[in-house]
């Protein structure tokens, strides 16, 4: 999985849940277009990722992220994972945005932050919003409930969802975005890739 791409929509598997607080702190929306989840990584002091910047999201954003994806997948697939994109690549991917109704490829990846922000919060099975923390607490109780996980793999999951529970993600300070994430969280999670949530 490339630490590099798309570090973020969150929830049953736990790479979901990882990157729920990775996404949210890392502002990194590239990312966002590739992969939907990388495990979350303390940011070293003098790395620190820049804030997040929260916006109240519209339906419009939302169809625009629901039809940029396909083309956006296809255009990051390509990469070698841990590769920066090169201009060519960012090129293409700006003019994906802009297609959809972006004003850039800056535009659209603070979009996708916001709703991966507000996706990292739902509970999987019944689709409401109740914050990351208990989604990750919920994670932490089914892989220690998981008798046919090996132990190996089961420490390394916990190991990983006590480090997202450790990592601050930012309150949502847009509330409406919960309802209209909500509205669309089928789509979102289907085009996102998100296949666990």
């Amino acid at each position: 999985m490339s630490a590099l791409l798309r570090p973020a929509l969150t929830a049953l598997s736990v790479a979901c849940l990882l990157s729920a607080a990775s996404f949210a702190s890392s502002g990194s929306a590239f990312a966002q277009a590739k992969q939907q989840a990388a495990p979350a990584q303390p940011a070293a002091p003098a790395q620190q990722a820049p804030a997040l910047k929260q916006i109240a999201l519209t339906d419009k954003q939302l169809d625009g992220v629901l039809a940029a994806q396909k083309d956006m997948d296809a255009i990051t697939e390509k990469l070698p994972e841990n590769t920066a994109p090169d201009q060519k690549v960012i090129a293409q991917l700006e003019d994906v945005a802009k297609k959809h109704g972006f004003a850039s490829y800056d535009d659209y990846n603070t979009v996708v932050d916001n709703i991966s922000l507000v996706i990292g919060g739902f509970d999987p099975a019944t689709k409401k919003y109740v914050g990351p923390e208990a989604v990750i607490k919920a994670q932490i109780a089914e892989v220690q409930a998981d008798k046919k996980m090996p132990a190996k793999d089961k420490k390394e999951a916990l190991d990983e969802l006590n480090q997202a529970l450790k990592t601050p993600v930012p309150p949502i300070e847009n509330k409406g975005n919960i309802d209209l994430v909500g509205k669309y969280y089928d789509k979102l999670v289907a085009a996102l890739g998100d296949e666990d949530n």
